[in-house]
């Protein structure tokens, strides 16, 4: 029934004529309750979900019509369909149909060539040795498929109003399943109550798509039962969503609650399947899509499968090859045709009335079953096999193995290994693939001062020199449950192992070397990450905050309120989850805020009127310190929470603060918190506020040397983190995070709870994220925006004052000076909103929120649309790392003849920055930067350029010393160049030029640039990244590499192959790719030759039997001649083939040109290898006709030497062409010798009458005993192959290729081998350089 429903389903959509309506335009609800609900369904628009139980138990049963259950099934067949299915689809092949057609044809009488059994033979094997690996494949996903949907869940029983046991696979759309912490999620569910109190949950997505750090759900808005427990019977509400898809990071749906009340779902509200319950105690979801209609099955797609280049050249010269057969046929069925028309009544021949043109007919078709052989059919399983053991080979290299990850070579294509050897042009990001991705907070500038953190700078490079940066090359996994082990009852919901992307926050301490020694590392930060040195005049501006002394003049005052915000918006404007080794993460309620202050002199002035002390000497015996408050964050077996006090009247001049949070500088005293927040208290659950007012009981609760659990920071981009670190460094922590609030610990203030109004995530369009806040001083509306410095930049160009416009201007210069220096920069900027321009707003963007048509347009517009006159607050430089050996990489990859593109969202200046580092460009590289601001700036830029290559050439050609060009060029400019008008000049530019550099690159734009190059150039093209906005780039490419980084795994899970560092693409390319290129040629070269070769041993024949199309040969010899005596040895050799060593080919990567360059096979090596078969062919039979003439032996004992020599000629053929022979080679090559001749022998012995009406009974034993037939044997095999081997010897010695000369340095001694591959290193970059100085102005000419 699923499969008439998905039928019927189809057939609406292709007949559908109202594609354009939007959800907006559908009936009114009345009329859709009348309609058909499966017709509903299936209309291409959504669907209606409501529980299976309660109130609308009644209306489900209409619904669910045509719902899928929640079981899987990943295999392709079952035990009935098999054998039907997996024949099916092996004859979508068209050589498996050929052969199909062939053993049919010789069912019929006329054209009969062999026994009908004996040509089914060679179409049995292949297809059954397929369907043996299909089958254990198959068998392989039925047992996965059978855990899983036997996996045990919790779900809601309306019979026995519990939640019961059942199978995964029993779960149906519209289920009420409760999960705990840490289980696995059944179906994709519409969250609706969660034990935390302010509706949240968090999920791992790392089986879904590789990223483990904690993404936040939220409960459903307004439901009846939030707040209290979620009693099942009384839901009520239903859900209309939009039908399944594979968009994971979009769901369009509102639920309609009884009181005809619709509220907007979005994916917040969304569990997906696959994904894990973390830090959350007990949640419960209502089933929307179940089995394969959840986002996780429907991005299931499988192995990804492409074409690979040399699997087109191979089917052209299967074409070619059909050509040739139909040719010798025609000429067989020709010369048939004249032989009969000659003969008049012969003897021999029984009486036929078939006319000589009608048997020419019959016998072209005879012929085609005769020389059948002649289209290799084992040559696409031995291929397929062959890449399996490549595939195999490259897993297991221990050289492209990460101990530190404990991840290799991930080959997720698995026919396009061959691909690897012929890349002409790599494109690459930088972030994370060429660097570490790995932040280091390394200096700022901040309200247009600039603060250069000498110390901090000074820690990275002793630490570095001290060689402790080694162990932070790679990522270092830390395992935090060895502590404290708690029940999930108790909300401790340890992962098994801490987050990929998690950071440890210590307290910090101002000696660089305490700091590294006390800090944790994490995915996103290692030891030094963690540790930043906070800049002396910085923290002495912070510290006035607290200093005893008179007020700050107004101007400094200015200043330090943009300090203030900055690091405000740094510890508030991200995503970074808090959270605790041993406990979840941390949960604060909203707080009372009262008076809201206006300014740092009104907070003042308030602590002078209250007569407070600003700067108390020391703490109050009950003051909570940082480390105490941090135990009361995450007591034991409860959440953390922050409660408003319920009695206003509590004296204000009793109150007492927390100390200044870990993170403050330690010669800063504490302060007390301004009554604005000190109505609350901390309380470690809602039935214990009492407890929370008797500090000495908390304090008994542990011992006093007990020390602070310290807090993570899970992140979702190291460049959060490390600004998050750095706040810390100063003092801004980041203490716990809500939908509702941030609890930050403010340097001279103490804990501020501040409201999150709104969170505007990062957009790659808008190349920025905001949060709109709450002051909690001044009780003002703001908005904290970061992101890209030059978005950033122009929203706060119109600055109206001169402070201002002075702050972007000096901002703008230090800016730049970062960007030289390498940094990463990031721009921080605030505005301040009046009420009523709030309040207006707000309802605009409520509205996009609850739109289910065009709902991210309308998110995307109200940002944009708040995001404008910002203030600009400061900037960030940020240190990100090289990889280790990514120049020596790129050097041997430039020296392959790969041109090496790097596409990044970066400034232009860092990008040039790393490009110097990375040896991408190199000191006397002549660097073209293209930056326009419109279509025909563009156009005349391009032109400019290409004169002024031709220029550089001209001045260079009498100098030793030639300059390269190198493009660099702006996004703005590359949207000009990629439209169609320019496409060609900006191709005949880069063609000219060794590399490009694309900064402020779009994702979009990557694709783009990689199609372009790809289609227009015809070349192989690479591309490589680790982050999302790379995967349409690596998608587009022919080889798509991804690098599991720090960025999750979804360029993994779209790439090809994925590695963990960028270093190890050196040998992949350049030994795995040549290897498996130059192995699969050969090898596909050789099925050819053996093939025509053994084929035309029939064809000359034909000559002599009146092209009757009769053979020399035994049936059962024809048939396993090329299935099983000759397959074997080609498909190890094809595996296990080395022309030269890896470590040649790593230190002489100018040999990665054979296969760049196609010279394995080419078409003329394709013809010359049919010509020498030919040849060979014509000794291997007229040689033996010579010696058996007039001799009187039948046409099998005829045949006999032929094969013989024929199998000789055939293997020594192979051992010639064979570049490593080891006792494999050896053994393979007698072992199918003796398995030929111990067949032939076996049917010579026992074979009376298998071959009707013919008879090789004593054949082969009587030819075997004679001298002649050892000498005739040998003397064809010497003169078939002595050509070849001449041909060898003769190009081997006088003209050497690259590949034989490094095959010969190979044998040398030690010291010989050294001095050689020097000398020759040094003659080819000689060469090389005058090649460039000949052919480079006519290259400038014709391309420029």
């Amino acid at each position: 029934m699923e499969r008439l429903y998905w039928v019927r389903h189809r057939c609406l959509q292709l007949i559908s004529t109202d594609r354009r309506r939007g959800w907006d335009s559908l009936p009114p609800k009345s009329s859709l309750d009348a309609q058909d609900p499966l017709v509903q369904r299936l209309s291409g628009k959504r669907r209606v979900v409501v529980s299976r139980c309660g109130p609308s138990q009644a209306e489900y049963h209409n619904f669910s019509k045509g719902f899928r259950d929640n079981s899987i099934r990943t295999t392709k067949y079952t035990l009935i369909s098999f054998i039907p299915m997996n024949l099916f689809q092996q004859f979508h092949r068209a050589a498996n149909l050929y052969f199909l057609f062939l053993v049919l044809l010789n069912w019929v009488p006329v054209v009969e060539a062999f026994q009908k059994e004996i040509t089914m033979i060679p179409l049995a094997v292949v297809l059954t040795v397929i369907a043996f690996k299909d089958a254990m494949e198959d068998y392989r996903r039925y047992r996965y498929d059978k855990k899983i949907n036997n996996t045990l869940t919790h779900v809601y029983s309306g019979k026995q109003k519990r939640y019961v046991e059942r199978r995964w696979a029993e779960v149906c759309v519209g289920d009420l399943i409760r999960l705990c912490c840490n289980e696995i999620i059944p179906a994709d569910m519409v969250l609706l109550h969660s034990s935390d109190p302010n509706g949240v949950c968090h999920i791992e997505t790392a089986n879904l798509d590789g990223e483990t750090n904690l993404k936040q759900r939220q409960v459903v808005r307004d439901l009846p039962q939030q707040g209290s427990e979620f009693v099942p019977e009384n839901y009520s509400s239903r859900i209309e969503c939009e039908n399944p898809n594979n968009d994971l990071r979009r769901f369009r749906a509102f639920m309609e609650h009884s009181g005809k009340v619709r509220v907007g779902l979005h994916s917040e509200n969304l569990l997906l399947r696959s994904c894990t319950v973390r830090n959350t105690e007990t949640v419960i979801g209502i089933v929307v899509y179940a089995g394969h209609e959840t986002k996780a099955m429907q991005n299931n797609s499988g192995p990804r499968y492409k074409r690979s280049q040399l699997e087109c050249r191979l089917n052209m010269d299967v074409l070619w090859c059909v050509v040739l057969l139909l040719l010798m046929c025609l000429i067989a069925a020709v010369g048939h045709g004249f032989w009969l028309s000659e003969l008049y009544n012969p003897i021999f021949m029984i009486p036929d009335d078939t006319h000589p043109a009608l048997a020419a007919f019959y016998m072209f078709w005879t012929m085609i079953i005769v020389l059948q052989v002649l289209i290799p059919i084992s040559l696409y399983v031995s291929i397929e096999i062959v890449k399996l053991g490549q595939i195999y080979f490259i897993q297991n290299d221990l050289d492209l193995y990460n101990p530190v990850l404990d991840t290799g070579v991930q080959c997720r294509a698995l026919n396009i290994t061959e691909d690897l050897g012929q890349i002409q042009y790599l494109f690459s990001d930088k972030t994370g693939t060429l660097t570490e991705n790995r932040m280091l907070f390394r200096r700022c500038t901040v309200a247009g001062t600039e603060y250069p953190h000498h110390e901090n700078g000074v820690s990275l490079e002793q630490y570095e020199k001290q060689g402790c940066g080694d162990a932070d090359h790679s990522l270092t996994l830390r395992s935090h449950t060895s502590r404290k082990s708690l029940s999930c009852k108790s909300l401790s919901c340890n992962r098994s192992s801490v987050s990929l992307n998690t950071l440890t926050a210590e307290s910090d301490t101002h000696s660089v070397h305490d700091t590294l020694r006390r800090h944790t590392p994490g995915a996103f930060s290692s030891t030094i990450e963690c540790a930043v040195v906070p800049d002396p005049q910085l923290q002495a501006k912070l510290n006035t905050l607290s200093s005893p002394t008179s007020s700050p003049l107004r101007q400094e005052a200015a200043e330090i309120s943009h300090i203030l915000d900055f690091f405000l918006a740094l510890t508030v404007c991200n995503t970074v989850v808090v959270s605790s080794p041993t406990q979840p993460r941390h949960v604060v309620q909203m707080p009372m805020l009262r008076t809201p202050l206006r300014s740092l002199e009104e907070m003042k002035a308030m602590f002078q009127k209250l007569s407070l002390p600003r700067f108390p000497s020391s703490p109050n015996r009950n003051t909570d310190t940082l480390p105490s408050l941090t135990k009361k964050l995450f007591t034991r077996g409860r959440s953390a929470s922050y409660f408003p006090n319920s009695s206003p009247q509590t004296p204000v001049t009793n109150l007492q603060s927390p100390t200044i949070p870990s993170g403050t500088p330690s010669d800063t005293p504490p302060t007390p918190v301004p009554p604005a927040l000190s109505s609350g208290a901390w309380s470690e659950d809602m039935d214990d506020k009492q407890k929370a007012k008797d500090n000495s009981a908390d304090e008994s609760e542990s011992d006093d040397g007990d020390k602070a659990e310290e807090l993570l920071y899970e992140a979702e981009s190291p460049d959060e983190a490390a600004l998050v670190q750095a706040a810390k460094a100063y003092g801004c922590t980041l203490l716990g995070r809500s939908p509702e609030q941030v609890l930050v610990a403010v340097p001279g203030i103490g804990p501020l709870s501040i409201p999150l109004l709104h969170v505007l995530p990062f957009h790659s369009a808008r190349k920025r994220m905001s949060v709109v806040v709450r002051h909690p001083l001044t009780g003002e509306v703001v908005v904290y925006t970061k992101g890209a410095d030059n978005v950033i930049m122009e929203l706060a160009e119109a600055a109206e004052d001169g402070f201002s416009r002075e702050i972007n201007e000096r901002t703008q210069r230090h800016l730049d000076q970062y960007a030289r220096d390498g940094l990463r920069t990031l721009c921080v900027a605030k505005k301040v909103l009046e009420e009523q321009e709030y309040k207006a707003w707000l309802k605009r963007h409520e509205y996009a929120e609850t739109s289910i048509e065009n709902r991210e347009e309308l998110l995307l517009e109200s940002a944009e649309r708040l995001e404008t006159n910002l203030t600009l607050l400061g900037a960030s430089g940020i240190v990100d790392r090289l990889q280790e050996e990514v120049p020596e990489t790129i050097e041997a990859l430039q020296e392959a003849g790969i041109k090496v593109w790097v596409l990044t969202g970066d400034k232009q200046e860092t990008a040039i920055n790393i490009a110097f580092a990375c040896k991408l460009l190199r000191p006397t590289d002549h660097i073209l930067m293209a930056n326009c601001d419109s279509k025909e700036t563009c156009e005349a830029r391009l032109q400019e350029l290409r004169h002024e290559i031709r220029q550089v050439t001209k001045e260079a050609t009498s100098e030793d010393d030639s300059p390269e060009s190198v493009l660099v060029i702006d996004g703005r400019t590359l949207d000009y160049a990629l439209q169609k008008e320019l496409q060609g000049s900006f191709l005949d530019l880069t063609c000219c030029c060794r590399s490009v550099i694309c900064c402020r690159s779009a994702p979009l734009q990557k694709s783009q640039v990689v199609r372009l190059v790809r289609d227009k150039l015809k070349v192989m093209t690479l591309a490589i990244g680790d982050g999302a906005n790379d995967v349409s780039m690596i998608q587009m490419a022919d080889v798509g590499i991804g690098i599991s980084g720090q960025e999750g795994m979804q360029a993994v899970m779209s790439s090809d192959f994925a590695i963990s560092r960028f270093k190890f693409l050196r040998k992949l390319i350049l030994v795995h790719g040549h290897w498996c290129y130059a192995r699969l040629a050969n090898m596909i070269l050789y099925f050819f030759y053996k093939n025509v070769m053994y084929v035309n041993l029939l064809f000359w024949y034909q000559f002599f039997c009146g092209f009757s199309g009769n053979t020399m040969t035994n049936s059962w010899v024809l048939i396993f001649f090329n299935l099983l005596f000759t397959s074997v040895p080609p498909i190890v050799y094809g595996v296990l083939d080395k022309d030269v060593s890896g470590e040649i080919l790593l230190k002489v990567p100018d040999l990665y040109k054979y296969g760049q360059n196609s010279q394995a096979y080419l078409p003329s090596t394709f013809w010359l290898n049919i010509l020498d078969a030919f040849y060979q062919s014509l000794v291997c039979f007229f040689i033996p006709y010579f010696a058996y003439a007039g001799s009187d032996i039948g046409v099998f004992s005829f045949g006999s030497p032929i094969n013989g020599s024929a199998l000789l000629i055939i293997l020594l053929h192979q051992l010639i062409e064979s570049r490593t022979v080891t006792w494999i080679h050896a053994a393979l090559l007698l072992f199918s010798a003796l398995f030929y001749y111990a067949f032939i022998l076996f049917l010579s012995i026992t074979c009376v009458s298998c071959s009707s009406p013919t008879n090789p009974y004593g054949i082969e034993t009587k030819m075997m005993s004679e001298p002649l037939y050892y000498l005739v044997c040998g003397f064809t095999t010497v003169l078939a192959l002595l050509p070849r081997i001449l041909f060898r010897a003769f190009c081997n010695t006088i003209c050497p290729s690259d590949l034989v000369r490094a095959q010969k340095i190979e044998r040398l001694s030690a010291q010989d081998y050294s001095m050689s591959l020097r000398q020759w290193k040094e003659n080819k970059a000689a060469r090389r350089s005058k090649t460039v100085l000949q052919t480079r102005p006519s290259e400038t000419q014709c391309e420029c």
